[in-house]
């Protein structure tokens, strides 16, 4: 099942050009976002290749609605965490309770991993909603989120 595919040349491509991942994982997130709200919440995709193998939350230090900033601590357990296991960082998660739906200014101009996705989950009509996005040089490129059974 695919929740969006992308309209892009991805031929000149470098770095994930899609999220594989699990209905229970997306569940792990959603919990997070619900147990954050009204803050933003935030975490980490680690896995191998596309493949997300595990969702590794993150406290937003910010307490934010708004904007969201890795506890410092956390974040570095967390990257500790993928490189013992073997884990590449796949994307960086994170919730806008009150959309948009896409990345927004503050998103762009602090997103740091180019070859990784950028996860933004936004309330929907029934249920969170999640888009994925690549940021290269100033560049946002909408990416296909394929669910796995």
């Amino acid at each position: 099942m695919m929740w969006w595919v992308g309209v892009a040349d991805m031929s000149s491509h470098i770095g994930i050009d899609k999220l594989r991942i699990h209905q229970r994982q997306l569940d792990m997130i959603q919990n997070h976002i619900q147990s954050c709200i009204p803050e933003e919440a935030c975490g980490f995709l680690a896995g191998i290749g596309t493949n997300v193998i595990e969702v590794i939350p993150v406290t937003n230090e910010l307490h934010s609605p708004v904007r969201f900033r890795m506890e410092p601590m956390e974040q570095l357990a967390a990257m500790e965490r993928m490189e013992e296991l073997g884990y590449e960082m796949l994307g960086i998660y994170h919730s806008h309770v009150h959309g948009p739906s896409g990345l927004s200014e503050t998103d762009l101009a602090e997103a740091a991993y180019p070859d990784t996705a950028y996860l933004v989950c936004t309330p929907g009509v029934e249920e969170w909603e999640f888009r994925a996005f690549r940021v290269k040089r100033g560049q946002v490129m909408e990416i296909p989120i394929l669910l796995l059974e």
